[in-house]
């Protein structure tokens, strides 16, 4: 494998090197229809009589700077609203504007409010819109699902963390009570089907397998209890929160059906700029890397943080998409080629955690440091 883009830390700065990675291909420009200014201040307009279930992101213009969304001359924009400073202001939300995947009553939203109580949440489509919406400064934060005690990994955000130049900052642990829910006057014997997330329904397998109901796939919770209500749906009901159901005028007719009452979801911060790591709570720091083939790689790799005493709380592999394929030199055996994101309970300002580092970078042929913020403590 190629040599690709490694970061490493020296306190407080980071250090990077150009990679292949650099060359990666941006995403598609999004059609988010915004008038050639300088804008600020999105709002949100979602109704019952939207049919085509995309959020409309309305802005208003501050001033005509060129056609670009942000100003070439870095003295003309503003300063970016930094997490280097936790100060009350940043931590509570006031001022920030959050993306969420998923239209209004989405646990994501409810996930960013508890990140940021005093928050706009600003709606996206798909989760890359919350990406770019971040890099396009027309959101300061995005809070997006990354697993789930029961459903697993969200491995399309975990493609995308390393696709965007984005900073983890901060962890939310959300408690997710699923409720199957569907029009007045449609009772649970009516329905034929049930419309949710992948997620949402793999979390309520059981339940729905138990009803003998047909599971349809959407794009989010919230975006199915809408489509229930916008269509006037009598043989469907939708999986999603009760939050949902009282936006969109839904009645509930089973609570908490999920396999488990213990169901978290964890979601990422991310934001344009890095924490400046402490060491005055726990912090958690995420990477990725890939390694070259070989007996015990692996086993070397993880043996870094083993021996200077650090938790590993993650591990998640994924096909290199540039490469996914490699030949064996021995026998031609073609075999996938693996990124590696791992967690790890430690925080940059460590020396433990940074001699760690150095050693993986000793046989690893890609690192970069995906974040390094506290851990969340609270009970979801």
């Amino acid at each position: 494998m190629a040599s690709s883009r490694i970061i490493s830390h020296s306190q407080p700065n980071l250090h990077r090197q150009s990679s292949p990675f650099d060359s990666v291909k941006p995403l598609p420009s999004l059609n988010l229809n915004l008038h050639p200014k300088r804008h600020r201040n999105l709002r949100i307009r979602a109704s019952l009589n939207d049919t085509s279930h995309s959020v409309e992101l309305r802005t208003s213009p501050v001033s005509a700077v060129s056609n670009d969304v942000v100003s070439k001359d870095p003295h003309a924009l503003p300063r970016p609203l930094s997490s280097n400073q936790l100060s009350s202001a940043v931590s509570d939300g006031s001022g920030l504007r959050v993306a969420y995947q998923g239209v209004q009553g989405a646990y994501s939203e409810s996930a960013a409010q508890k990140a940021y109580p005093n928050c706009e949440a600003v709606p996206c489509e798909q989760f890359d819109t919350a990406f770019e919406s971040v890099e396009r400064w027309l959101v300061d934060r995005a809070v997006l699902p990354i697993e789930n005690s029961l459903g697993g990994s969200i491995h399309r955000n975990y493609d995308l963390l390393l696709r965007h130049r984005l900073h983890i900052v901060g962890e939310v642990k959300y408690a997710v009570h699923h409720c199957l829910m569907a029009n007045h006057g449609v009772k649970l014997e009516n329905l034929k089907r049930v419309l949710s997330h992948p997620q949402a329904l793999a979390q309520c397998e059981n339940t729905l397998t138990g009803l003998g109901l047909v599971r349809e796939a959407v794009d989010d919770t919230a975006g199915a209890a809408k489509h229930v209500a916008f269509h006037k749906l009598q043989d469907a009901g939708a999986v999603a929160s009760s939050a949902a159901a009282e936006i969109y005028g839904l009645n509930i007719l089973a609570q908490d059906i999920q396999d488990d009452s213990d169901n978290i979801t964890r979601f990422l911060v991310l934001a344009r700029e890095p924490i400046l790591p402490g060491t005055d709570r726990p912090f958690k720091t995420s990477i990725v890397f890939s390694l070259e083939e070989g007996p015990g790689i692996l086993f070397k790799a993880l043996a870094v943080f083993a021996l200077r005493q650090i938790n590993l709380s993650k591990i998640e592999s994924r096909p290199l998409r540039k490469q996914p394929l490699r030949t064996s030199d021995d026998n031609n055996n073609r075999y996938f080629d693996y990124l590696f994101y791992v967690d790890f309970e430690a925080s940059m300002a460590d020396q433990n955690a940074q001699n760690a580092l150095r050693h993986l970078m000793e046989f690893a042929t890609f690192l970069r440091v995906l974040g390094s913020y506290p851990l969340d403590t609270s009970m979801a």
